[in-house]
């Protein structure tokens, strides 16, 4: 014990341990994660005695602005100039799978709290990574497959073209099948769509049961208010949001969300 404590005592550089707090500030995840992350890591501190070994714990952040580029060069920048022992949150899964490499080339500790592709720990899985809380899988099986079984047996997909969208219609569709359901076909679009009428009617058109929504943060916070003011749920569809938060609910409102099925690893109250 002595041993491994004295090496684990020699990994703090700089006589610190710096955390890194990856997040988005100023997009679509923004209220969602950003200085909510920040503020959840420095409690995690403070509960933890801000120390660790013996050395100080500081905590330090960055807008990765949803760009992979933009993430990696941060990333190399804290690793390699700055300090920076561990990075957490990565929210977005392009973002994360980004970040991951560089943390794998240097032998660094990723914490992934805001991303949920599968391929992070599928197909680019890294042994210097945790990735906890949700991915893809959970949610499309908790909600794709309650939803096909309790009726909504023929889909129609909203996808969000990048890979957390791609994974999540990829797994869902596999649910739903499994459940007996049908997918009638998907449509996808760029993250950060502002007007998503064309994609809700061509849903709307495929005559399927449920539309599903394979989309986070603004981009399902405009689906599903547009869905709403085009009548579709009024209409006979319903809408089925893989990945859907307590904080989107307070954002379109509790009247607008009515009918939306979540699925969660964590809730506050529980």
């Amino acid at each position: 014990m002595l041993m491994a404590g004295s090496a684990a005592q020699a990994q703090v550089s700089n006589d610190a341990v710096k955390i890194g707090v990856l997040t988005d500030h100023s997009g679509g995840f923004a209220y969602l994660v950003g200085k909510h992350s920040v503020e959840a890591t420095q409690m995690a501190v403070d509960d933890f005695g801000g120390k660790v070994l013996g050395k100080p714990i500081s905590v330090v952040t960055a807008d990765h602005q949803n760009k992979a580029d933009i993430a990696s060069a941060i990333s190399r920048k804290w690793f390699e100039t700055e300090g920076v022992d561990t990075i957490t949150d990565v929210a977005g899964s392009a973002v994360a799978l980004a970040t991951q490499e560089i943390a794998r080339s240097r032998g660094k500790v990723l914490l992934i709290s805001g991303a949920a592709t599968t391929e992070l720990t599928g197909k680019a899985c890294s042994e210097t990574t945790s990735q906890w809380s949700y991915d893809t899988y959970a949610f499309a099986k908790g909600t794709a497959s309650q939803v096909t079984k309790q009726g909504g047996d023929s889909w129609y997909f909203l996808t969000s073209d990048y890979a957390f969208g791609h994974s999540l219609q990829r797994d869902a569709s596999r649910f739903v099948e499994a459940s007996g359901g049908k997918v009638l076909g998907s449509v996808r679009f760029p993250f950060g769509s502002p007007d998503f009428s064309s994609f809700l009617l061509q849903a709307q058109a495929s005559r399927a049961k449920v539309i599903g929504l394979a989309m986070s943060g603004a981009d399902l916070l405009s689906a599903v208010k547009q869905a709403r003011e085009f009548g579709i749920v009024q209409s006979g569809q319903n809408l089925a949001s893989l990945v859907i938060y307590i904080n989107d609910i307070e954002g379109v409102g509790l009247n607008v969300a009515q009918g939306l099925t979540l699925t969660t690893s964590f809730y506050w109250d529980a």
